[in-house]
């Protein structure tokens, strides 16, 4: 049976004038016009749900530290996205993106700021084959910025606002855009052959580095291991931090499904919702994972597991959310939440503190989710996806590390212990998140 799409006339009384515009004008778009608006769109659509990451990850360490410390997760997220923006259009986006302009070639690219294409393309001469240098500039700054906020939740509740701050111009501005320069970049690790579709690497695992480089500096909170026992510092809002992942979770769609670059066609569109589909089933099989897991070992379902292993399992499918099946890409995302259930306890028992569980959720999973491209890409070896982790790990680590010595020998990195036990909301800010709440 054949259908057709009747048009109302007072609707093609609408159509009409604008058709006899774009004839006079000759703009009737061409093929190649179509792809590039289309990927353009995909880019911008994708870069506000990324965007809206940054929301997530504002709620979820905001709910996970104690009351006397929210005012201040907060501020260090706005401060950080922020400071990303300016930082990776001065240099990080051209660093990442060199092109033909490399410093040195496949390892360095260009120190030159973002340049975006003239108002209405005038004596332009786009790449109609890809998508305006606005929305991949927005749509990669989002990344970058994640980045970013992988590092805050983890050093959370003792670290000073301002050298933290500097650690993310640093990390956002150098850091981050060399590495993703070797993969996304047409670098050295992309000619090897090393898959990395999202970031679970490039992006997931590189916050992990940094924020287990500093967290080593930093040292643990006043009172977290005693007698070598762990000593539990509840969150002060649960709700927020259900909510901040459940945000994060949305926005994964756009980190995932706009990463498949282009939407032009047929088979990309529907490699899209292929994507979406296998992301989704990645962290809903995260999330039951670290649920029964929890029931088994603790006799009780940990919230907080359940919330980290759904985020885990996201991590863990980003590195190839587009060949594995519905089945597979929740199994893989079930290993990432058993990854985090067993990854939490044992960084305490080496007295590593991560406020918020970024370093399991983020470089645990993101490594496993990069082995696990072998199990379902053809194109992966695990020879070249093991090198990948060992380069980008060390060099962000190591990096990392030299930051946070500098920092802490010239700046102090960490707050007196009379302004930690107080708070860091009223001794680094002088307000208070719930200050009603405090005084009741």
């Amino acid at each position: 049976m054949t259908y057709k799409r009747v048009i109302g006339a007072t609707t093609l009384l609408a159509i009409l004038p604008g058709l006899a515009l774009a004839q006079e004008a000759d703009t009737t778009p061409t093929n190649a016009d179509i792809g590039f608006i289309f990927t353009t769109f995909m880019f911008l659509v994708s870069g506000f749900l990324v965007f809206f990451m940054a929301a997530g990850f504002a709620m979820l360490e905001a709910g996970l530290v104690r009351g006397k410390n929210v005012a201040m997760q907060l501020t260090k997220n706005m401060g950080l996205f922020s400071l990303a923006t300016l930082v990776y259009y001065m240099i990080g986006y051209n660093l990442m993106y060199p092109g033909d302009g490399w410093s040195i070639e496949g390892i360095l690219g260009a120190f030159a700021p973002t340049v975006l294409e003239p108002v209405g393309l005038e004596g332009a001469e786009p790449d109609l084959t890809y998508a305006s240098v606005g929305s991949d500039f927005f749509f990669q700054l989002m990344f970058c910025a994640a980045t970013a906020s992988i590092v805050s939740g983890a050093l959370a509740e003792r670290i000073k606002l301002w050298p933290f701050l500097v650690f993310t111009m640093i990390l956002v501005g150098l850091i981050y855009p060399i590495q993703a320069s070797w993969k996304w970049g047409g670098g050295f690790l992309d000619g090897m052959g090393f898959q990395d579709f999202a970031g679970s690497t490039v992006v997931h695992s590189v916050g992990g580095w940094a924020a287990l480089a500093g967290a080593l500096i930093l040292g643990p909170r006043i009172g977290k291991y005693k007698d070598g026992r762990t000593i539990p510092m509840p969150g002060s809002n649960l709700t927020l931090a259900t909510l901040g992942t459940f945000i994060l979770w949305l926005g994964w769609f756009g980190f995932n499904g706009g990463s498949q670059l282009y939407m032009d066609s047929a088979a990309n569109v529907a490699d899209i919702s292929r994507i979406f589909a296998n992301t989704n089933a990645a962290a809903a099989g995260g999330a039951i994972t670290a649920m029964i897991l929890t029931q088994l070992l603790y006799k009780k379902p940990d919230l907080t597991m359940v919330l980290n292993g759904a985020l885990a399992g996201l991590v863990s499918i980003t590195a190839e959310p587009l060949t594995p099946s519905l089945g597979v890409a929740s199994l893989i995302g079930a290993v990432g939440g058993v990854i985090v259930v067993f990854a939490v306890p044992f960084l305490d028992k080496l007295k590593i503190d991560d406020v918020v569980g970024a370093i399991p959720v983020h470089l645990f999973a993101g490594i496993w989710g990069t082995i696990a491209v072998t199990f379902t890409n053809d194109a992966a070896s695990l020879g070249v996806q093991l090198y990948s982790i060992l380069v980008v790990g060390a060099f962000v680590f190591v990096v990392s590390g030299v930051v946070w010595f500098i920092l802490k020998a010239t700046m102090g990195i960490r707050v007196s212990e009379e302004d930690e036990i107080t708070g860091l909301d009223m001794t680094e800010l002088g307000m208070e998140a719930y200050p009603e709440f405090g005084r009741g």
